[in-house]
């Protein structure tokens, strides 16, 4: 385990910072030393979790191509540069879950527009940002949050898994074309956890049984740490 220290100098963005595991990134992240900008959709939230962890707060929707650019150019001037994007915001489509045939074609697209769609933008987006990272030395990298709905046919899940499937397949490609640049991009799937989304797929579920999210976001931290290169993560100490 690596120490406390050697997460400080690191850039980071998180989509999704003001409720599960975007929150518990966010936090932990802070904690580490990280200088983290995270994006969500609601002011008074952002405003919260601004003022509780000292990151820097953006109020946009991945989901609108009118924000992406607006929400990349105030990570890049918040942050001075970026190292890791979490690519962690993301809609279900239909509430209640429903069959592909009940499925209204807007809700598939809305699916779609966030996981995929808005993550593929603002990662373009940052693109540049993140070559600019690696070119220094520091290493980049793209984390995209997925799941075990887009390997496996759940009932009811099809325009949520779909759309991850679609992630984690667009990931595995750009990891290929990316390596040149020095970027790096992985898909992540943290598994079933106790959070507002997953309550509101399944209202039913017993917490008890799930992950926690403070859990997958330590994981995904250490995932991050083993990405980049030494050097990165030793700005402010010593990694050993």
């Amino acid at each position: 385990m690596q120490t406390n220290i050697e997460r400080q100098g690191l850039r980071v963005a998180v989509t999704g910072g003001t409720s599960g595991l975007g929150l518990a990134l966010v936090r932990q992240l802070a904690e580490q030393g990280a200088s983290i900008a995270f994006v969500a959709r609601t002011t008074a939230d952002v405003e919260r979790i601004a003022d509780e962890t000292g990151a820097h707060g953006i109020v946009g929707d991945v989901g609108k191509k009118e924000d992406i650019y607006p929400i990349a150019l105030q990570v890049t001037v918040s942050l001075g540069g970026l190292d890791v994007l979490i690519n962690n915001a993301s809609s279900l489509g239909p509430v209640p879950l429903a069959l592909l045939a009940d499925t209204e074609c807007e809700e598939l697209e809305k699916a779609l527009a966030v996981n995929l769609v808005g993550a593929f933008r603002l990662t373009k987006a940052l693109f540049g940002a993140l070559a600019a990272s690696a070119r220094e030395g520091r290493g980049a990298l793209v984390i995209n949050i997925s799941s075990d709905a887009a390997v496996n046919a759940y009932p009811g899940w099809g325009a949520y898994g779909a759309s991850k499937a679609a992630l984690a397949h667009l990931t595995a490609i750009w990891d290929e074309e990316a390596k040149a640049d020095g970027i790096r991009l992985l898909a992540f799937d943290p598994g079933d956890m106790d959070t507002p989304l997953h309550a509101l797929a399944l209202p039913d579920a017993d917490p008890s049984t799930l992950k926690h999210p403070e859990v997958a976001a330590a994981e995904i931290i250490e995932r991050m740490l083993d990405a980049l290169p030494v050097s990165t993560t030793t700005l402010a100490g010593t990694r050993g």
